[in-house]
């Protein structure tokens, strides 16, 4: 684990301008430019982004892929990590010159029952980083302090970022599958995501299996601990993990329906199935019949509260977890981009502003 930077970074008082990387037109590159400072709402902070991961679903938002797209013009990015500049009206909850991550998780209401029992993410009236809020790629970011999450002593920004997704997304779903000591465990894409989950289930005490296209990223998954490996591109993961035993739980990472089909076909009876990524391509094809005849349970999980966030941090400044990523400047947004949709990154890419 890297040692982690001083909180020394400047902090400029009174900020009226700061470069971002701004989303105009979906089917244009992002423009990285000056954007105007907006003035603080109550319960709101400034943050100086010091870190900002570069996730597949801030991919999907520049490219408008989902049903629901985020208005036009706007800064994507939520694995964004700094250093808190400016408190709003009625911040309680952080300090100046605290350090801490931006998530997905935004806003949340605070009070439904999805809230009050500790689904919040799950909350109707929630509001997401880089999607409905302006994200972490660039200088300056808004948040609301009572959604972000404190980054411990000793974590280093550049692995707080994309743990920050990365990390809490796959540690939920770890969580969801219900991993015990021996289960054999199928991760279905090695990459940003995929790394972390191959640790979080071996954590969990699980047995992994990692499927993916690219030798590269099945030979990080040997060296993050993976017992097997199966390139799909060059034999059938389901014949091979069914030679296994089959997998008492299957974690569907890669943007592919195929993948989540592959992923389903690999369970032993009575196995999970948990569904992560969210293809652009919104259809899976699952047979009715095999789910009801083996006891298939298939359970969808969407990153995780702010609960989970601490213990993935928790787990980092242990030494459990590994960070694999590449630093690059925002300025490289597009081409960052563009390398990751070509498989070219072996696990994350993180910008620095």
């Amino acid at each position: 684990m890297t040692t982690a930077l001083e909180t020394t970074i400047p902090v400029e008082r009174d900020v009226r301008t700061y470069k971002a990387a701004v989303v105009h037109d979906f089917s244009e590159p992002l423009v990285v430019e000056d954007v105007p400072r907006r003035e603080l709402e109550h319960g709101q902070i400034l943050v100086k982004v010091e870190a900002s991961g570069l996730c597949h679903t801030d991919i999907h938002a520049a490219h408008g892929d989902w049903p629901i797209k985020p208005s036009t013009p706007f800064i994507p990015g939520h694995e964004g990590v700094g250093i808190v500049a400016e408190l709003g009206p009625g911040v309680t909850e952080v300090a100046l010159g605290d350090r801490v991550a931006m998530p997905w998780l935004g806003y949340a209401c605070g009070t439904c029952d999805y809230c009050v029992s500790g689904w919040e993410t799950l909350c109707l009236e929630q509001k997401n980083m880089g999607y409905s809020i302006d994200g972490g790629f660039g200088e300056y970011a808004r948040a609301y302090a009572r959604y972000v999450v404190a980054v411990p002593e000793g974590v280093d920004p550049f692995d707080a970022a994309p743990l920050t997704c990365a990390g809490v997304t796959t540690y939920k779903a770890v969580k969801v599958a219900g991993t015990r000591s021996s289960d054999l465990v199928a991760v279905f894409g090695v990459g940003g995501l995929g790394h972390m989950a191959i640790q979080y289930a071996q954590i969990a005490g699980g047995r992994v299996i990692a499927v993916d296209l690219i030798d590269e990223k099945l030979e990080l998954a040997r060296e993050l601990g993976a017992e097997f490996t199966v390139n799909a591109a060059k034999e059938d993961p389901i014949a091979a993990i069914k030679k296994l035993g089959g997998a008492d739980q299957a974690i569907a990472l890669a943007v592919s329906p195929r993948s989540f089909e592959q992923a389903y076909g690999s369970l032993r009876r009575g196995g999970t199935l948990v569904f992560v990524a969210l293809p652009a391509d919104n259809a899976v094809t699952i047979p009715i019949f095999e789910t009801v005849l083996n006891g298939i349970t298939i359970v969808g999980s969407i990153v995780g509260t702010r609960a989970d966030l601490r213990e993935v941090f928790e787990l980092h400044a242990a030494g459990m977890t590994v960070v694999t990523r590449e630093v690059r400047p925002l300025d490289e947004v597009n081409e960052a981009i563009a390398d990751v949709e070509a498989g070219r990154i072996a696990a994350r890419i993180v910008f620095r502003p």
